[in-house]
């Protein structure tokens, strides 16, 4: 994991934001919403448009606990689609930001930032992040690239599917610690 920029003390404050409910039309800048489709239905559209292909894909059950409604910071994944939903349909969140990597550091000006892992990107403003609520039997695909924190939940545990590559968090793993670099921590209010 790496974090972005150079770190720079200063008071924290907080900023809280009202979620919205994840459809498929309020989400579309983010990834999709797929949700249950008649069986026999052939592929289209509505069906997770997937990129698995610089490795061995991982699909998997998370237990996490203890999660709060708060969040310092936000990560993307650089080259590959990831896709999250709660086993057994329970309300959770997700705080993003749309995609922002950049082919070169002159795309983006004096903004950019290189990761280590050799990519140009543009920390996300603090200004531009959303937060969704997800319930009901519905999964989240997210674009390559899409800043993403969560999930986040009320109960002291829930179990997640997660579908990424064998090795996304170890090799294709960006974070941007909005505490450190911009003074903020997110509360979501609902």
């Amino acid at each position: 994991m790496e974090i972005s920029g150079q770190s720079k003390p200063q008071p924290v404050n907080v900023k809280v934001v009202k979620p919205i409910e994840a459809t498929p039309e309020s989400f579309k800048e983010y990834g999709q919403v797929i949700e249950a489709s008649p069986d026999g239905e052939e592929f289209g559209p509505k069906d997770a448009q997937l990129n698995l292909t610089l490795g061995i894909p991982r699909f998997y059950i998370m237990k996490l606990e203890k999660s709060s409604l708060k969040f310092p910071a936000i990560t993307h994944h650089a080259n590959v689609t990831q896709c999250l939903g709660s086993i057994g349909g329970g309300v959770w969140y997700l705080g993003v930001a749309k995609p922002s990597i950049v082919e070169t550091k002159e795309n983006a000006g004096s903004d950019a930032v290189q990761s280590k892992r050799g990519h140009f990107y543009v920390p996300p403003a603090v200004d531009k992040v959303q937060v969704f609520r997800i319930s009901g039997s519905k999964f989240i695909k997210l674009n390559v690239g899409t800043w993403h924190a969560g999930p986040l939940f009320k109960p002291q545990t829930m179990d997640f599917y997660n579908l990424e590559l064998s090795n996304t968090n170890v090799v294709d793993h960006t974070t941007h610690s909005f505490k450190q670099q911009d003074g903020i921590v997110f509360v979501i209010d609902d």
